[in-house]
């Protein structure tokens, strides 16, 4: 199996700023990954690096085989569910509607889409949802919600899958049902996996890797190890209360 995703001392500024800076990182194709870090941290605009849609300013990164001047050329292979939605939940779309906004594209626009009603049927059912076609999305749960637009992530039927905080404002329940969606998403349909997440014992269970991102790459590993690195408590070291009183102090809580 290949590496899908190879970056090598990776930096990205963004309004003058450093956002991430050496990060060198690799996926193999078939992993989830579990991506985490503070708030703040970067971890989105990794993400965003991945996806072409900002400028890489040092090192290298190469995604599905292309390097990230070409990146572009392997957009269609990436489904993407971000952080903030863009459009308004209480719309009157019904969950195939929204499903149906992950086949648009500028070369989509001017022309029919191939077996568009097949292909969103089998990404409504991937998820589970195939009996919710025609419910209207605005009347569904938070869990049922979430979802339908990781259905839309999946409607192109992508390679590689980048979630961003997907489980923000759901209970645990619907947390780790979630992810054990994921984690079968991956066995069977051979998909590579980047979740950012807060859900730290969630996501631990399901994914292969861990990396730790807190404007540089703290640690990447097994999860079973990178739990019990120092390193991590490092990255989290004003934002946990697992810390000690002394670091509590040192960040001015």
């Amino acid at each position: 199996m290949g590496e899908l995703i190879e970056a090598e001392g990776l930096g990205v500024n963004l309004g003058g700023r450093t956002v991430l800076e050496g990060i060198t990182f690799s996926v193999r194709a078939g992993q989830l990954t579990g991506i985490i870090g503070p708030n703040g941290a970067g971890k989105t605009t990794f993400l965003r690096a991945i996806l072409g849609l900002v400028k890489i300013r040092e090192g290298r990164l190469n995604v599905l085989g292309v390097p990230s001047s070409r990146l572009m050329e392997v957009r269609q292979k990436i489904g993407y569910m971000p952080q903030r939605q863009s459009f308004e939940k209480s719309f009157p779309l019904s969950a195939s509607d929204v499903v149906a906004v992950g086949l648009l594209s500028p070369a989509t626009l001017l022309r029919k889409i191939a077996n568009k009603d097949r292909r969103i049927r089998a990404a409504l059912q991937s998820v589970g949802m195939g009996e919710y076609a025609s419910r209207p999305f605005k009347d569904l749960s938070g869990g049922e919600q979430q979802r339908i637009l990781l259905a839309r992530s999946l409607v192109r039927q992508p390679d590689l899958l980048l979630l961003d905080e997907p489980n923000a404002g759901l209970d645990f329940p619907a947390q780790q049902s979630f992810v054990e969606l994921l984690h079968k998403l991956k066995l069977e349909k051979g998909l590579t996996i980047l979740l950012v997440s807060h859900d730290l014992v969630s996501v631990a269970s399901a994914a292969d890797q861990l990396a730790c991102i807190d404007r540089t790459m703290h640690v990447h590993g097994r999860p079973a190890d990178v739990l019990v690195s120092p390193y991590l408590k490092d990255a989290y070291r004003c934002q946990y209360d697992f810390l000690s009183t002394l670091d509590k102090e040192r960040c001015g809580h």
